[in-house]
Order: C-alpha cells, then sequence, then structure tokens
C-alpha cells in the first residue's frame, strides 16, 4: 500500500514538473513568444497549450493581444504660422505583429514610450502644414480638426505597423490648449475676425436692404403708372358715354334738356347764403325772369 501511494506521489510530482517546466498556456486575448538562448523559436497566436523547454534552455514572453489606450501628454508644437500650441492625442492600438513586436519594442511598456515619441513627431510634422486657424477660428469653414488627425493617423499608423508591428486603430486630439503668450495674441486674432464677419454681415445686409427698396420702388412706381393709366381709361370711357346720354337728351327733347342744365348750372353757383345782383336776362340765369 505504501509503495503504490509512493509511485502515484512520483506520478503526480513528474506531472507538475511537467506541465510548469515543460508547457504553457497562452490565453484569449493574448501572444506569445517562445525564444531559445535569445532567438525565437515558436510565435503563439492562438489560445491553446503548447510544449517548451524549461527554464533556462527556452523562455515565453507573453503579450496583450486587445486595443490599448495611450495618452500622449501634452505637448507642445509649432503650427505654419509660427503660432506656439499644446494638443494633447490619444491613440488607440493592438499588436498586430507579434514577432515584429518582440523584436523592435519588447513589451507592452515600452510600446507606450515608442508611440508616445512617434506621436510627438508625427504631430509636429503635421501641424507644421497648417495655420492655427485650422485649429481655432470663429470661422467654421477654416476648421480642419478632421483633416488633420485622418493625416497624423495614416502616418502613425505606416509607421507603427512597419516598425513595431503595431496596428493604430484610432488617433484624436482629446484637447487644445495655448500657451500663456500666445493667449492674447490669439484672442486678437479671434476679434479682429468677429469685427471682420460682422462688417461683411453689415455690407451684405445694406446691400439687400437697397436691392429689395430698390424693386419696390420700381414696383409701387409700375402700380402708379397702371393704375394713371387705367384711371385716365376709365375718365375717357365715361365722358364719351357721359356725351352720347347728354346727346341722346338732346335730340330727345332739346328745349327741356337745355332749361335743365340752366337749372343744374344755377343750383351749383348759388348756396341759402348767396347774394347775386345782376340783370334776370343774363345767360344761365334768365330762367329766372318773368314774362
Amino acid at each position: 500500500m505504501k509503495k503504490w501511494i509512493k509511485w502515484v506521489s512520483a506520478a503526480l510530482l513528474v506531472a507538475i514538473i511537467f506541465v510548469f517546466g515543460f508547457s504553457f498556456t497562452v490565453r484569449e486575448g493574448s501572444y506569445a513568444i517562445v525564444s531559445r538562448f535569445g532567438n525565437v523559436r515558436k510565435t503563439c497566436t492562438q489560445a491553446g497549450l503548447y510544449l517548451k523547454l524549461p527554464s533556462p534552455f527556452e523562455k515565453v514572453v507573453t503579450f496583450d493581444a486587445r486595443s490599448q489606450y495611450m495618452d500622449s501628454g501634452y505637448t507642445e508644437t509649432l503650427t505654419n504660422d509660427k503660432k506656439n500650441i499644446i494638443l494633447q492625442t490619444y491613440v488607440i492600438w493592438h499588436v498586430s505583429d507579434p514577432l515584429q513586436f518582440y523584436r523592435s519594442v519588447g513589451d507592452i511598456s515600452n510600446a507606450s514610450v515608442y508611440l508616445n515619441d512617434l506621436t510627438s513627431n508625427v504631430k509636429n510634422g503635421v501641424m507644421g502644414s497648417y495655420e492655427l486657424s485650422a485649429l481655432v477660428s470663429t470661422d467654421l469653414d477654416s476648421i480642419r480638426i478632421d483633416e488633420i488627425t485622418r493625416e497624423m493617423k495614416q502616418r502613425i499608423a505606416e509607421k507603427a505597423l512597419s516598425d513595431y508591428g503595431i496596428a493604430v486603430e484610432e488617433v484624436r486630439i482629446k484637447r487644445i490648449a495655448l500657451p500663456d503668450d500666445n493667449l492674447q495674441s490669439v484672442l486678437e486674432q479671434m476679434i479682429a475676425d468677429r469685427e471682420k464677419q460682422v462688417t461683411k454681415l453689415l455690407a451684405e445686409g445694406k446691400r439687400d436692404a437697397a436691392q429689395i427698396t430698390g424693386e419696390a420702388d420700381a414696383k409701387a412706381a409700375q402700380i402708379v403708372a397702371d393704375g394713371r393709366t387705367q384711371a385716365a381709361k376709365i375718365n375717357a370711357e365715361t365722358e364719351k358715354k357721359i356725351a352720347e346720354i347728354y346727346g341722346e337728351a338732346y335730340d330727345a327733347n332739346a328745349e327741356l334738356f337745355v332749361y335743365l342744365k340752366k337749372l343744374i348750372a344755377l343750383e351749383n353757383s348759388v348756396s341759402a347764403d348767396t347774394v347775386i345782383i345782376m340783370n334776370a336776362g343774363d345767360s344761365a340765369f334768365d330762367i329766372l325772369a318773368t314774362e
């Protein structure tokens, strides 16, 4: 019985030594590099159990294959119009080529240092092609932040993949700040831009107002002219109609027509308070004369 226990214990000891000394496990979301005396023997990109020689013959280095976040911190750079600005950016990345990553970077902690230096160099290069107004301006049409970040991402991604085996997923500007010595000049520039915009809007308003007033005056003059023409036409037709009516009335009874016209003339010439001294036989009042 005791002999059996010894054999079982020995077998367990051998199994433990084998598991911890001759094998290793790669977890899901991880990569592993197996090196023998500094030379890479195997790259493991799939989760599972793998065999190896015990230390110090072979060494296993694992990397997190999941997406990583790297904050560049506050770095000062110069724009094309010689303005100092402080840009804080962040990079989302993951290990794409574990062998290249192991040979050039070593581990995840070193990757942040390499990426931070690369990002700073790219920021300086990209911002050297843009003026400050591409980042900060009252004119929204001059803002080029999306264009700048796309260019930064392209340059960082190409360099990181070829040199470090790192795939860059995203590059974004997190914060834009200005040094104290540039703040006043930027504020003055923004005020000048806003005043320029106000002047432009006022000029456009006056121009549009003058155009609207001119169009309204022309339209009003046309309406008045058309009204006068129409009124003259109506008056002419009315006078013609009146003449026709008078002519028909005269033809029907000339004496009555003349008599009624004289009465109308007399009625229009005097009122209740009118005093007229004249011969009864004068024209237009001869109807008052007695036989």
